[in-house]
């Protein structure tokens, strides 16, 4: 594919020791298909040299505004698809908030204006983070629509450990991808729950399920990547919250429908991917059960359903409302049952004795339930794309109820 015809991204680099993660973000992001242009300041070339950006962004490595003579080479850079500045240090972010543009990154950065996709990722050191200028700095260019990745709590170059860290290189270049797919969802508000819930037994244990909150997880990182305002409720989940996303940890079920009836009253749309427990212990103890009896009896009651929380919220004619069925087995039958008897959308079975498509596996093998009785099964695929097929119905009903 020639140049000009693939996507076209500036990859800023500043003077920071994280300048030699840049070289992996090149190399990954051309692999992706994208056209990578570098740019480094005076001070990124002290620790990566032109001719390594050079070698895998598979382009000149830009070091002045006059490295391809007279040409206005910052306007040109400008007009890119995308912009990533990773590492971004403290002096490059007081600069850009300044609206400096002393040199080719800063000068195109200012060309470009406000509203086209910026991606900084900061690095620096914990004391440079935490300063309040910097905190004003990083708050106007937020406000001018750039959005910032990190920085995280790690090994610092000054040999301690703390926040300053620059974010991880998968991380960087997959919210990288995401600023430069469709923006299909914007102006959407969307919720989705995640995860297990747990219900107390006493001090220690609890009653739960396998619940991984990975496929929750996903329709929140592909949602929020296609425009969407994405409230995320999730239960306990070995996983980072997706950036970009109001993420609210609970843990039983009472916290789950609180939390959805509180963040449903302005949303579009619910899709509940988390598997809420059904019971709960009816008396949990503040201490910690003991050892000894043979036997015991544990008394369950029914939780809160979170579901019919959300279809109680006021509303609910003009709201998108996605449920989830997993089952042992075929789930056609139990999607179709759950998609009329609660009122739903769409709601979206899965057979957990899958192996491919079971609690913590990274694909998925469902089949869409629709009210009026129809189904969709799809193949084997990656969470992702399942988030998206199932996203893009949300998109279409959401649409047509707000023509109509």
């Amino acid at each position: 594919m020639a140049a000009e015809d693939r996507p076209t991204v500036v990859l800023g680099v500043t003077g920071s020791v994280a300048a030699f993660k840049a070289a992996d973000i090149a190399a990954y992001l051309r692999r992706a298909g994208m056209r990578v242009r570098p740019v480094m300041t005076a001070a990124a070339q002290r620790f990566v040299t032109p001719l390594t950006l050079s070698a895998l962004a598979g382009e000149e490595a830009l070091v002045d505004l006059w490295s391809q003579g007279e040409r206005a080479l910052h306007l040109e850079l400008a007009r890119a698809d995308l912009w990533v500045v990773a590492p971004a240090t403290a002096d490059f972010l007081a600069r850009a908030a300044a609206g400096m543009a002393d040199d080719l990154l800063t000068a195109g950065l200012l060309a470009r204006g406000v509203g086209r996709p910026v991606l900084l990722a900061p690095a620096m050191e914990g004391e440079l983070w935490r300063h309040p200028k910097t905190q004003e700095n990083l708050a106007r260019l937020l406000g001018w629509g750039h959005t910032v990745i990190g920085p995280v709590v790690g090994p610092l170059a000054s040999g301690g450990s703390g926040m300053g860290r620059m974010a991880a290189v998968d991380d960087v270049v997959a919210l990288a991808l995401d600023l430069l797919s469709r923006r299909d969802l914007a102006g959407l508000r969307l919720v989705v729950t995640a995860g297990p819930t747990r219900e107390a037994v006493d001090a220690v244990r609890y009653v739960g399920n396998r619940s991984s909150g990975r496929m929750g997880y996903a329709l929140a990182r592909r949602a929020r990547a296609r425009g969407a305002e994405v409230t995320l409720v999730s239960g306990p989940v070995a996983l980072s919250p997706p950036f970009g996303v109001r993420h609210v940890a609970v843990e039983t079920a009472q916290e789950m429908a609180d939390a959805v009836r509180a963040a449903v009253a302005e949303a579009d749309a619910v899709v509940a991917a988390a598997a809420v427990a059904d019971y709960r212990p009816a008396a949990p103890r503040a201490d910690k059960l003991r050892r000894g009896a043979e036997r015991i009896r544990l008394e369950l009651v029914r939780t809160a359903d979170v579901l019919a929380t959300a279809a109680a919220v006021p509303g609910r004619e003009g709201r998108v409302l996605v449920g989830f069925a997993a089952e042992v087995g075929d789930p056609a039958a139990s999607a179709l049952d759950k998609c009329v008897r609660k009122g739903l959308d769409l709601c979206v079975g899965n057979d957990i004795a899958d192996p491919d498509s079971t609690f913590g596996s990274a694909t998925d093998r469902v089949v869409l339930a629709f009210p009026d009785g129809a189904l969709e099964r799809l193949p084997l695929l990656p969470k992702e794309e399942v988030a998206d097929r199932i996203l893009d119905r949300v998109r279409d009903l959401w649409q047509e109820r707000r023509r109509s």
